[in-house]
């Protein structure tokens, strides 16, 4: 696995066509965490081969800054994947950190892909495990298997979900994914939130939603964002530069809350260090071991967003 990019932050995944060298330079001046070079669906078949050469280019040529640089092949049931991990790996040197894995439905995939990443790993001089792998889930037998998925290599570093193909796998009575269903009593893809989020957590993985088609709708995306980020997730496809800076913020705990979580630390590290006692009040608050556990995750999560503690804090 790539140790460079395993914990940086990826609140905001920018999607770039891999065949549409203006939109490859104009990623690099957006503020994204992460950004994915696309082979896949925003690429037509007919270009699908002749775009691995201009991500390479865009990889080796283009400064990425320090942000996490991956690419999405194609997926394990077309005719492209093995060669685009031999081209694109091969050729791109050490700057890439990640390969994404489409449309997974089994760990085998999983499996089958860190093998020939450590071929084409040893051919081209890269260290065994350099390049990590981000699952994305997007259909019905991949939800199945999702937690046996998350645990098929130690090259995983994020599962994703993608709603588009998710809702076509369904058969739901939908044409746009991911858009919430006003008919229904609820959100239809909470159950599927939550069990990719468990299975990711289950095996140490950042996990990340996938795109609100809209584009030109802040508000929806505000909404759809609520939705992940108040489960947990730690980040959200973009498909524009607009959508980044909503994203980030959306992904981004308050400074408030970072400093709370911060004292919530100072205050029971005192309670259990000098007082010796295994809970204390805060404020109008019990606190336990269990309060250390969520503070520590919410200055991690703060920390990886850039957030520094506020002296008065």
């Amino acid at each position: 696995m790539s140790q460079r990019s395993r914990n940086l932050p990826r609140r905001s995944c920018l999607s770039s066509p891999g065949s549409s060298e203006r939109f490859l330079q104009k990623a690099t001046s957006v503020p994204a965490d992460m950004s994915f070079l696309d082979l896949e669906d925003s690429v037509a078949p007919a270009e699908k081969v002749a775009a691995r050469k201009k991500v390479v280019q865009a990889i080796r040529d283009l400064d990425w800054d320090d942000r996490v640089l991956c690419v999405r092949i194609n997926a394990w049931d077309t005719p492209w994947t093995y060669q685009d991990v031999i081209e694109v790996v091969g050729e791109s040197g050490a700057r890439l950190d990640e390969v994404m894995l489409p449309k997974v439905q089994s760990a085998s995939e999983i499996v089958a892909l860190d093998l020939l990443l450590t071929q084409v790993e040893k051919n081209v001089g890269l260290p065994v495990g350099h390049i990590g792998i981000e699952a994305q889930i997007e259909t019905t037998k991949g939800l199945i298997e999702v937690e046996s998925i998350c645990a098929a290599s130690a090259r995983l570093e994020t599962v994703i979900f993608g709603p588009a193909d998710f809702a076509a796998s369904m058969e739901m009575p939908v044409l746009t994914g991911g858009i919430q269903i006003d008919d229904y009593p609820g959100d239809h893809f909470h159950y599927v939130f939550s069990k990719i989020l468990m299975a990711g957590r289950a095996n140490g993985l950042q996990v990340i939603d996938g795109p609100y088609l809209k584009v030109r709708d802040p508000e929806g995306l505000v909404d759809y964002c609520k939705r992940t980020s108040t489960l947990g997730y730690d980040g959200k496809w973009a498909l524009t530069p607009d959508q980044v800076t909503v994203i980030n913020s959306m992904y981004s705990p308050t400074q408030e809350l970072f400093d709370k979580a911060w004292n919530i630390l100072d205050a029971y590290k005192a309670a259990t260090s000098s007082e010796g006692k295994g809970a204390v009040m805060f404020g109008d608050e019990m606190i336990d071991e269990a309060s250390r556990k969520m503070a520590m995750k919410f200055v991690s999560r703060g920390e990886r967003a850039g957030l520094k503690r506020s002296s008065n804090g």
